[in-house]
């Protein structure tokens, strides 16, 4: 049993747009209802390897039939028997098109044996909850099915139909729901426009929380190969051409190389807004980089010092990184072949091929080829590479983020952003559904354990995130 947990909440029963913030009050019935499906979903092994999607999807799918949704408006579908997703729809006036709110249901591997506790088991622990998944993203999961149920106890009617779809195989596998919807059942999830927990960072320091973010960017993910062959031979008669010293002088090359940087709409605002927190000469760098140079190169001088950090570096530029290596037959003999992938996050709006061309110059060998790794979706198709455009800011979807904001956390400042790494978000852009990333809860800066050991989110932080999460639900979805 858990302990009685001190929550943020004055007020919860007021409209979401009232303006008064979350303040200490004893845990409440629905911050149990939440803390139940967070510790449920933690503790369904939903790894690609040895885990199952589909049995979560359905766990979820019960709560909300037992919540007071019809069974037809609660779907468990796939292309896979364990790679399964939940569609929900929550029907409202009609009065404007649906919103659709994503998050995905699998989570990356993790071994008993590299945590300090059982990563399959919720364990809340110094004021954190611990868990695979906790960060990235059962947490979200957690937070909008239990609204989802909220809203529905509460019957409350939105001005339009509020679906949420919660999916497999974001982190890897062959079976991408999202993908997969998007093909097989577009209109399951047709909507104006789609809100991902999955992105848009709310930072904090030290426990002060500094600015929100509405991600409606993030960098194209793509994998290329650098491989050189050499006929081999005996090892005993040793050759300059070799095939790994081909490879490493490559890879040399590349590290030592940067593409050229550049800004847009969503980072320069990003840079402008963080300007205001920071001071001397950081403060002048990021005004800087704030500034629209009317399609010339951003101020070289802050470019030069920002680049020194990695995330700034890579808010500035496409990068590209050697991530796996691989390599001879035989320690007696010469190597036959030497293999690399290298990883690239290609800026918005650059195009994948001019990239794969400069990368065949950087790797500058005849001897060393540089290709495409094939990605594939759910029904075995390539999935080309592609341009992915940014979500332009809708007013609507701004102005109900600053009046959650000024209810929820007055003061805190919200931010566009372009994330670094990859989402669903992608899938449904390109599909022509404009995507904004708003996680809804707080993290400490520096504090990011999504993907590694011992995973973990604060508790207050949770418990904080659904009354945000419940707030913006309803700022979106009710007529002024």
């Amino acid at each position: 049993m858990r302990s009685v947990l001190k929550m943020f909440c004055l007020g919860l029963l007021l409209a979401p747009f009232a303006a008064m913030p979350l303040c200490a009050q004893e845990s409440s019935p629905r911050d149990s209802l939440a803390h139940d499906i967070f510790k449920q979903l933690i503790e369904i092994n939903t790894t690609d390897s040895v885990g199952n999607v589909t049995t979560a999807a359905e766990a979820m799918a019960q709560r909300l039939r037992d919540g007071g949704f019809a069974a037809e408006d609660v779907v468990v579908a796939g292309p896979n028997e364990r790679k399964k997703n939940l569609v929900v729809r929550l029907r409202g006036s009609g009065k404007r098109q649906p919103i659709l709110f994503i998050g995905h249901l699998d989570v990356v591997e993790a071994r008993r044996e590299d945590w300090t506790t059982d990563p399959f088991k919720l364990v809340e622990k110094d004021g954190f909850f611990y868990g695979r998944g906790s960060g990235d993203m059962k947490e979200g999961d957690a937070m909008l099915v239990a609204n989802f149920i909220r809203l529905r106890q509460e019957h409350y009617v939105p001005d339009r139909d509020l679906i949420l779809a919660l999916t497999a195989d974001e982190e890897g596998g062959d079976f991408n729901g999202v993908d997969w919807l998007v093909k097989e059942h577009r209109d399951w999830i047709g909507a104006e426009y789609c809100i991902n927990l999955d992105g848009g960072e709310f930072d904090k320091k030290d426990g002060k929380k500094l600015r929100a973010a509405i991600q409606t960017s993030e960098k194209v993910y793509a994998d290329f190969t650098f491989e050189s062959l050499n006929p081999g031979g005996h090892s005993s008669l040793p050759s300059p051409d070799n095939a790994i010293y081909h490879l490493a002088e490559a890879l040399t090359r590349l590290q030592n190389f940067a593409f050229p940087a550049k800004t847009d709409e969503t980072t320069r605002k990003y840079f402008q807004e963080s300007a205001k927190q920071a001071s001397g000469p950081l403060a002048t760098d990021l005004n800087a980089l704030g500034t629209d140079t009317g399609g010339r190169p951003p101020n070289a001088r802050a470019v030069e010092r920002l680049s020194r950090d990695p995330y700034y570096n890579s808010l500035l530029r496409t990068t590209c990184v050697a991530t796996m290596l691989s390599g001879g037959h035989a320690p007696n003999a010469l190597p036959q072949t030497a293999r690399a992938n290298v990883n690239c996050r290609i800026f918005p709006g650059e195009d994948p091929e001019q990239v794969h061309q400069t990368l065949i110059r950087v790797a500058a060998d005849a001897k060393v080829t540089v290709n495409f790794v094939e990605q594939k979706a759910a029904d075995g198709s390539v999935v080309p590479v592609v341009n992915v455009p940014a979500s332009p800011l809708l007013p609507e979807v701004t102005r109900a983020m600053d009046e959650t904001l000024a209810a929820t956390w007055p003061g805190v400042p919200w931010v566009p952003q372009m994330s670094t790494g990859a989402s669903d978000g992608k899938i449904l852009r390109i599909a022509g559904i404009p995507t904004y990333g708003i996680s809804c809860m707080f993290y400490e800066v520096g504090e990011n354990r999504a993907h590694g050991k011992d995973e973990r989110i604060g508790v207050q932080d949770f418990y904080d995130g659904v009354e945000f999460n419940y707030r913006l639900l309803r700022a979106l979805s009710s007529s002024k």
